[in-house]
């Protein structure tokens, strides 16, 4: 396989990995910023106010952008297939 033909599925794995990941963690990430603030200014230590909001949080991101992931991860895997024969003929 030749170098430029790694590196290029290399960077889209890589690309494809963050665009399906941010939907899910930045919703998770404010969450988890937001749920803090409220705990050290009220200064509730309850570890079921940190896991259920965030759950909740991020169950409700993945339904809203799963059929995106979907539809993005399964073209990925199209194209993937598309350049096997070009990457056993290198």
């Amino acid at each position: 396989m030749e170098e430029s033909i790694f590196l290029e599925l290399t960077n889209k794995a890589l690309i494809t990995t963050w665009i399906i990941a941010i939907p899910i963690l930045i919703p998770g990430l404010i969450t988890g910023v937001l749920i803090s603030l409220f705990q050290a200014v009220t200064q509730i230590s309850e570890q079921t106010l940190t896991f259920v909001p965030k759950l909740m949080v991020l169950i409700l991101s993945y339904i809203i952008t799963g059929p995106f992931i979907v539809k993005f991860l399964s073209a990925y895997t199209i194209e993937i297939i598309q350049k096997i024969p070009s990457i056993g003929n290198s």
